[in-house]
């Protein structure tokens, strides 16, 4: 039996509409955790809100509080590509903590971290490999992550011309640093809610729909892990 933390920006109502009432409602100070069975798997759900330090904060509590042996996080996210369209859903397999800045003290580039052998930084390669096993129509994709909501086509086609990034998003980069810390397995499902064209709008008209279709991905998954 697996315990599995789950990270939840902003898309928790889709969870509870995936997975219902949970088993357990557990209070902690700073969190409030849904405990469900999943399979065999136990899993324990925080909607940590958005951003890199809430989510590398999160992420740290679980693995602490919980023992947990895998930590997934589910959720929409900006298309830098065309090819990356509205409710496209993909595996992060590296991030590029783009925010991250050292580069006039360090002379290395921005985004890079000098423990790491260049600015991606790799999710888990087995988890990846065999979540496109259960799940085939995933694309593997770098993702551009940092404390901002990048809305106009020009600063992501910059985004993507600077990283070779497909997507973006502000939780990936706290998640994979933090786990890869502390040894453990990270698991990243993303499905596009505004594309490159797209901005507020899109991303505000489509969110329900493309959490609705990430989680549901997610949850095959995590059953057939």
């Amino acid at each position: 039996m697996k315990n599995i933390g789950m990270i939840v920006a902003v898309e928790i109502e889709a969870v509870l509409n995936e997975f219902g009432t949970p088993i357990q409602e557990l209070n902690f100070e700073g969190y409030y955790v849904y405990q469900y069975k999943l399979g065999k798997h136990n899993l324990f759900v925080i909607h940590s809100g958005a951003g890199e330090i809430a989510a590398a904060m999160t992420t740290q509590f679980l693995i602490s509080k919980f023992n947990v042996d895998l930590i997934v996080n589910f959720g929409v996210v900006g298309g830098l590509t065309y090819e990356m369209k509205l409710a496209r859903t993909c595996i992060v397999e590296s991030v590029v903590h783009y925010d991250f800045d050292t580069s006039e003290a360090d002379g290395c580039e921005i985004g890079r971290y000098l423990e790491y052998p260049n600015i991606h930084i790799s999710a888990t390669k087995e988890i990846v490999n065999k979540a496109i096993e259960i799940e085939p129509t995933l694309k593997k994709v770098i993702c551009a992550s940092g404390d901002k909501f990048i809305a106009k086509k020009d600063r992501k086609e910059e985004l993507h011309n600077m990283y070779k990034a497909d997507i973006c998003e502000m939780e990936a980069a706290g998640i994979i640093l933090t786990c890869n810390k502390n040894k453990i397995p990270c698991l990243l499902i993303k499905t596009v809610s505004d594309s490159i064209t797209g901005g507020v709008n899109e991303f505000k008209n489509s969110i329900n729909e493309s959490a609705r279709i990430c989680i549901e991905i997610t949850s095959k998954i995590l059953s057939n892990i």
